[in-house]
């Protein structure tokens, strides 16, 4: 069968032969429009069936460490070595083949198994981080170095292959000029490596929105660039921040808000101090008619009642003992609102308190999260639910603390002239 392949290889050789001394440009477009489709024949053959085959036979298995294989392609690259070795059969057994063409296959072989390794190592990682030692040994910066340290090698073998130079002789002329190349190089060499370490660590992603004061940012991406980031602003102005800043000032990124579903309502009313007391019967009885407190108020009575009772409270004092006042139960209505409120978000931090008291008045602050991002729904969702505490606090009793303005020192004026300090009862 070996005499066979030798006969029919010497006879093909013998026709090419024919053909490139009878016509050499009419021979090189028929070699290159027959390598061109079978080079791009075996990239689909590969791509779509093999690597396909590979995928469906992962996924059928138990474990869960091969999805992220799939999950991160690491076996998509293989697809170009199909090419490389079309080419490199071809460089064998076609006279006359270019050399260079033979060189710039080797690039592309390499470029496909540094991409092949990159990934796995990124599953690798994406397996140890699911470990629970990875809280209190990561390891994801020992794996960008090797990952730098693999692309460096590579480009260095890369360029000495398509040269035709060692490595080792690449390698003690660059030493020479390294310094001159820093110094010139330099900020494109710490944008280069703040544009690794923002797409290796996902700081940043277009259309992400983010905050950046010091240079007067506060807009989503729109682009990335090897330089620059552009922010465009809510008014419609685009900032342009140097790559390199975002690895030495501090920005806020608004994704994780996005992401997590909900956005924080946190707002405050104050309430006047003066009109804060214990609840009367008849305040109680008021309130046990609002649909959202009667169980409160019933179960809290009870409460009350039997503390009271076991502890052998005197009534006759106000003072004595547990009793309702008018600006827990309104706390107490805040929650049951808030609960019954479709919009907000039950599932996140959801809190109603009282602050610290302050000359404004005593803040009772809402501290939940609306179930809309977006930001116009966030707003009418915010400003609904005040509008409604606002107009419920005189149900309670209670009043919302406001500076004194124009028209209550009009009030004032009014009084003191229908009533002259110089009129005595």
């Amino acid at each position: 069968m070996t005499d066979n392949l030798n006969h029919l290889s010497a006879g093909i050789e013998r026709h090419i032969h024919t053909l490139l001394s009878g016509n050499p440009l009419a021979y090189w477009i028929a070699i290159s429009a027959v390598l061109l489709c079978v080079s791009v024949l075996s990239y689909l053959i590969t791509r779509f069936l093999a690597i396909r085959f590979i995928h469906a036979a992962l996924r059928k298995t138990k474990n869960k460490w091969d999805d992220i294989l799939i999950e991160k392609k690491v076996f998509v690259p293989f697809a170009f070595l199909a090419p490389v070795i079309v080419f490199n059969y071809a460089g064998r057994f076609i006279p006359g083949f270019p050399p260079f063409l033979l060189r710039l296959a080797y690039p592309v072989a390499l470029i496909a198994m540094v991409v092949v390794i990159d990934r796995l190592l990124s599953a690798g990682l994406e397996v140890y981080s699911r470990k629970e030692m990875a809280r209190r040994w990561p390891i994801k910066g020992y794996v960008q170095i090797v990952k730098l340290f693999l692309y460096l090698s590579a480009a260095i073998i890369g360029i000495c292959r398509l040269l035709d130079e060692s490595p080792w002789g690449f390698l003690s002329g660059l030493g020479a000029v390294t310094a001159l190349v820093i110094l010139i190089f330099k900020d494109t060499i710490l944008s280069f490596v703040a544009s690794i370490q923002i797409v290796s660590n996902d700081l940043l992603r277009v259309g992400d929105w983010i905050e950046m004061p010091k240079y007067n940012a506060d807009g989503d991406v729109i682009e990335i660039a090897l330089y620059t980031v552009k922010v465009q602003n809510w008014d419609k102005t685009i900032t342009t921040i140097p790559t390199r800043k975002f690895m030495e000032e501090s920005f806020k990124n608004w994704r994780g808000m996005k992401l997590s579903g909900g956005r924080r309502i946190k707002r405050s009313v104050f309430i006047d101090q003066l009109s804060i007391r214990f609840c009367t019967n008849e305040m109680l009885e008021k309130y046990r008619k609002i649909q959202l407190l009667k169980n409160y108020i019933n179960a809290k009575e009870e409460e009350l009642k039997q503390y009271n009772k076991s502890h052998g409270i005197d009534d006759s004092v106000i003072v004595n003992g547990r009793r309702l006042t008018n600006l827990g139960t309104f706390r107490a209505y805040l929650i049951e609102y808030l609960k019954h409120n479709p919009k907000i978000r039950k599932d996140m931090t959801f809190i109603v308190r009282q602050l610290a008291p302050t000359p404004e008045g005593l803040p009772i602050e809402i501290y939940v999260f609306a179930a809309d991002t977006n930001w116009s729904a966030y707003e009418s969702i915010q400003a609904d639910i005040f509008d409604h505490v606002l107009a419920c606090v005189p149900e309670f009793d209670l009043r919302v603390y406001q500076r004194p303005s124009g028209h209550d020192f009009k009030g004032l004026s009014s009084i003191f002239s229908a009533h002259p300090q110089g009129e005595k009862q």
